[in-house]
């Protein structure tokens, strides 16, 4: 049976697990499939749309086919119930793979930078090919594009798709032409048996790629998971990246966003993209949320990375500004949230350099502070942490949010988070 039969001929009735953006899209490619109402149950515990609101009710219905949201873990023990009792699993992913045909897909992964390099692959695969799609974990569901083709919408060429840990982990059809580790670290960890493990699925992108993985120099663990890729593989990094003159003209800040773009580089090259791909680009300014330049207000410039929800991500985009900053000016670090069971004291480093102003808020501002053993103020709301930077920051100085901890002690997710600080900083430019 082809992926095609394979879809029109799912075990009903088929329950869509979860109704974030993934699970909603699901559902519409289902509907327009020729699934009926009556042949999906929708569950979600926090969502009103759902018609199913309880595990304990999902199970008495005893769905066929699960299609599984990425934010629900596999292992949850109602899920291994449904699997046990003769349940099939699949995702919005395996869903969308069943339309396609001739198109060419890359995807990207990685504890840090994979949207970026997503993103910038996304501007060239779009000089390269106008119906191109760029989406995945990325914000656009991957059954968006598959729904898109199905009610007679152009087929892309190029597909580049950000893939999280979560979405590797059930994506049985998926076929990529390429793909890219961007930075292997820690994460995840309050879902993962141990470091090991969320490494290990995150390898998985290599068994699904048929010419080439491309892993990031820089990243220890990149150097050696990519001995196991199952592959070809190759490692790339700025201080081995032959084009200099290119490099050069990237727009975006720090170190690491070079080695990102080095990255998507090598894999347009090994598909012989155009100059005009690689240099649309080199002119990707960067994403919101991720190292976003919001503002520079008397002579402060403000950073808004609400996106960093890891250590690592803190160092990167901490030693990127680092790099922007004049050597009398200061770095003012906003750090806290929510705690999701991460190292704070790998950012211990940082306390040894003078120029950097630490500030901690939110429910786990006072645990950052004291696992990573630096000194600063805290503050009960990331307001009154915006309020006192604003106070004592000076001309040539960079302000920037990166807490490392989620946003879900304040906000609803860390785009709400981002904009509430940016809002704050353009409220005291217009003043």
């Amino acid at each position: 049976m082809n992926l095609q039969e394979w879809v029109k001929n799912l075990p009903t009735p088929i329950a869509i697990i979860g109704l974030g953006k993934s699970g909603a899209s699901a559902f519409r490619f289902l509907k327009q499939v020729g699934y009926t109402d009556e042949q999906i149950i929708t569950f979600d515990e926090k969502s009103d749309l759902a018609q199913v609101k309880t595990t304990s009710e999902l199970l008495k219905m005893a769905p066929k086919t699960l299609v599984i949201s990425p934010g629900i873990p596999l292992a949850s023990s109602w899920i291994q119930s449904l699997i046990q009792s003769g349940s099939i699993l699949t995702s919005e992913i395996s869903l969308a793979t069943s339309v396609l045909t001739t198109e060419k897909l890359i995807g990207i992964t990685g504890s840090v930078g994979k949207s970026t390099v997503t993103s910038i692959l996304g501007e060239g695969a779009k000089i390269m090919d106008e119906h191109a799609f760029v989406g995945g974990n990325l914000g656009t569901p991957f059954c968006d594009y598959a729904l898109q083709l199905l009610v007679g919408g152009k087929k892309a060429q190029w597909v580049i798709l950000e893939l999280s840990s979560y979405q590797l982990e059930n994506c049985q059809h998926l076929q990529l032409l390429g793909s890219a580790v961007t930075y292997l670290s820690p994460n995840h960890l309050e879902r993962y048996n141990s470091v090991q493990h969320y490494f290990e699925t995150k390898m998985k992108i290599t068994a699904m790629t048929k010419d080439i993985c491309v892993f990031n120099r820089s990243s220890e663990e990149c150097v050696n998971y990519s001995k196991n890729s199952i592959c070809p593989a190759v490692l790339v990094h700025a201080k081995d990246f032959p084009n200099k003159t290119l490099l050069k003209s990237i727009s975006l800040i720090g170190e690491h966003n070079k080695d990102n773009f080095c990255v998507a580089a090598e894999l347009a090259q090994v598909f012989e993209w155009s100059a005009d791909a690689l240099k649309a680009m080199s002119q990707f300014r960067g994403l919101k949320h991720r190292l976003e330049f919001v503002a520079e207000i008397n002579g402060v410039k403000f950073i808004n990375d609400s996106k960093a929800t890891s250590m690592d991500s803190v160092l990167v985009a901490s030693l990127g500004c680092l790099t922007e900053l004049e050597p009398q000016a200061k770095l003012h670090l906003l750090l806290g949230g929510k705690d999701k069971n991460l190292p704070w004291e790998q950012l211990k480093e940082l306390g040894q350099l003078k120029n950097i102003v630490f500030y901690f808020f939110g429910a786990c501002g006072e645990l950052a502070k004291s696992k990573a053993q630096l000194q600063g103020d805290y503050f009960n709301f990331l307001g009154s942490a915006v309020e006192q930077v604003q106070k004592t920051s000076r001309p040539l100085d960079i302000v920037l949010l990166s807490p490392g901890g989620t946003s879900l002690d304040e906000f609803k997710n860390f785009e709400e988070r981002g904009d509430f600080f940016k809002r704050l900083v353009l409220i005291s430019y217009e003043a």
